[in-house]
């Protein structure tokens, strides 16, 4: 009936470090907790007497039709939970009408989940390999992605407690599709989560406004910058010639104790002044949540 029921049939099926995976955050996870009581806080005032006999969710999100004010945000590694990986989801969003994102570390290649239809964006990690990171554009735009979502929060993969206690690993039938993993992801560590070398591995940690302005230079597609709280972040990138900001603590996964998303949206939305999108992620769980946000 609702996502807590599917988290609760997940736990009793999933690997606890595949779970775990999934659903922890970083430091004391209290950015993690943080986003769902800011929601929690945020209390609707209903009004009355109005005809709702016909009424209609539909939108434009990028200058795309969607069928609800959602879209669904980018997550690694689907084939961690399901053997058909992003492809299942690529078709509930398609049947959803809202837009799916797909991440750099899918484990289905880009080609194969915009195959599927509907509008797909694709979620850019910048790469040590600046030109392999362009390369990944322009096969997301060879592909049919219809926006290119930077994520712009991760210099450095937030250390995530539970990966590091459960010395995580991607099992052998997992790989990232669009980029190559080496070894590294799938090597047991001793004191350490195996994604999380891959990644200091893989990303730059100096993605920079540079980078995004050679970006914009790059592609004609909608650009969004995803992981932004502070409303001059979110003007600057306004300036920079950006379609949208995702106002976003990575769901609680990165810098714990940052402030919840729900919570910095109102300043960025009033310093972006509706020069840019303005989406959210990070804690929402229901209807009534998109309502508050």
């Amino acid at each position: 009936m609702c996502l807590a029921d599917f988290e609760r049939a997940a736990a009793a099926v999933l690997p606890t470090d595949v779970r775990d995976f999934i659903a922890g955050g970083s430091g004391g996870e209290i950015t993690l907790d943080a986003n769902r009581a800011a929601l929690d806080r945020v209390f609707l005032l209903p009004r009355i007497l109005r005809d709702v006999t016909e009424v209609s969710t539909r939108t434009r999100l990028l200058g795309t039709p969607a069928a609800l004010p959602i879209a669904v945000a980018p997550i690694a590694y689907h084939r961690l939970v399901h053997p058909d990986g992003e492809i299942a989801t690529a078709r509930a969003a398609r049947a959803a009408g809202a837009p799916f994102t797909a991440s750099t570390l899918s484990s289905v290649p880009i080609e194969e989940i915009t195959a599927v239809g509907g509008t797909v964006w694709f979620q850019l990690y910048w790469l040590r390999d600046t030109a392999r990171t362009l390369d990944l554009v322009r096969r997301a735009e060879d592909a049919g992605c219809s926006a290119i979502v930077l994520t712009v929060d991760v210099p450095w993969m937030g250390r995530r407690l539970r990966d590091v206690r459960n010395r995580f690993t991607l099992p052998g039938h997992v790989r990232a599709a669009n980029v190559e993993t080496g070894a590294a992801a799938h090597e047991r560590s001793a004191n350490a989560s195996a994604l999380a070398v891959h990644t200091s591995r893989t990303f730059s940690s100096a993605l920079t406004w540079s980078s995004v302005a050679a970006l914009r230079k790059l592609t004609g597609l909608p650009l969004v910058l995803k992981g932004v709280l502070a409303p001059e972040d979110a003007l600057r990138a306004a300036e920079f010639g950006v379609d949208a900001v995702v106002v976003s603590n990575h769901g609680g996964r990165q810098l714990d104790g940052a402030v919840p998303s729900v919570d910095a949206l109102p300043e960025v939305a009033r310093a972006v002044s509706g020069s840019c999108e303005v989406l959210l992620d990070s804690g929402i769980r229901s209807g009534p949540d998109v309502l508050r946000a």
